[in-house]
């Protein structure tokens, strides 16, 4: 994507208004934000020469509107789809960071609670299926992560540590089912940063023919619509129940499996520098 050299992007990660010479200034932000420091005569001035504010989901923009009292855009990130004719084996996949730095929840991306889901379905009956989450793993976090693999011995559950894309694409074209989590149990009121804030991963899978059933909450309820190419779930029996249906039903789970492929593509391809550049001629 090529750009005049008077416009800048600045991706915003802390709520501050940055200062720049540019003629054109867009500012992207990524997730909620919980402080907005405008109050000064400063930032209002800074604020004033913002052309754009572009945000990656709906539930992001929520906040940032709310917060900075400005109208942004959506502008869905770039994702990559690489579907391969592999046959599909009775996996649940979930893909994901273990944890991330200054996170207060033990559990952010909700795997430990997932494992326990999977449990709970062995015990209700599921046989011939696994469940494979293939997670990265900062040096710091190591030893935290070791305690998790022992909450699964005895159960068909497997671990793919920091493996790069190329092991992802295969594991996301042998999968099924996708399973994310992040944001259940949390108050997202207060803590909208514990939710999925758009779910790149979720998009990958379902390019890759995998169904999803995932939380309804976040950004998850904008990629999937509920019952048309996968599934949204709020608690627990959800997941279970909409997780055995798609297991008993082939029928069932290859129809999404197409569907959910169709709608990946809608996240994918040249839209993201198309509507870039759009925003900009603007």
């Amino acid at each position: 994507m090529e750009t005049r050299k008077y416009d800048a992007i600045i991706v915003l990660s802390d709520g501050s208004i940055p200062f720049s010479l540019s003629k054109k200034l867009f500012i992207h932000i990524q997730q909620p934000l919980g402080e907005f420091p405008i109050n000064s005569f400063k930032s209002r001035i800074k604020l004033s020469r913002i052309n754009a504010f572009f945000c990656n989901s709906q539930f992001t923009k929520s906040f940032i509107d709310k917060g900075y009292n400005v109208k942004s855009l959506v502008i869905y990130p770039p994702v990559e789809i690489f579907r391969k004719e592999v046959k599909k084996e009775n996996i649940i996949l979930h893909v994901g960071r273990f944890r991330v730095k200054n996170v207060k929840t033990e559990d952010y991306k909700k795997q430990s609670f997932m494992i326990e889901m999977f449990k709970r379905m062995v015990k209700n009956g599921l046989k011939n299926w696994s469940f494979v989450l293939a997670v990265s793993v900062s040096e710091k976090d190591r030893e935290i992560f070791n305690a998790l693999p022992e909450k699964t011995e005895g159960f068909p559950i497997k671990f793919l540590i920091n493996h790069d894309n190329r092991k992802l694409w295969d594991i996301y074209n042998r999968s099924k089912i996708y399973w994310h989590a992040s944001g259940f149990g949390e108050d997202l009121t207060k803590n909208p940063e514990y939710a999925e804030h758009f779910g790149i991963s979720t998009v990958e899978a379902m390019g890759a023919g995998c169904v999803p059933v995932v939380i309804n909450a976040g950004g998850q309820k904008e990629i999937v619509e509920n019952g048309e190419n996968g599934f949204l779930w709020d608690t627990e029996e959800e997941l279970i129940n909409r997780t055995f249906e798609l297991v008993r039903n082939s029928k069932l789970r290859e129809k999404l499996s197409y569907a959910a492929q169709e709608r990946a593509k809608v996240f994918a391809g040249d839209r993201f520098c198309r509507e870039i550049k759009e925003m900009i001629a603007k």
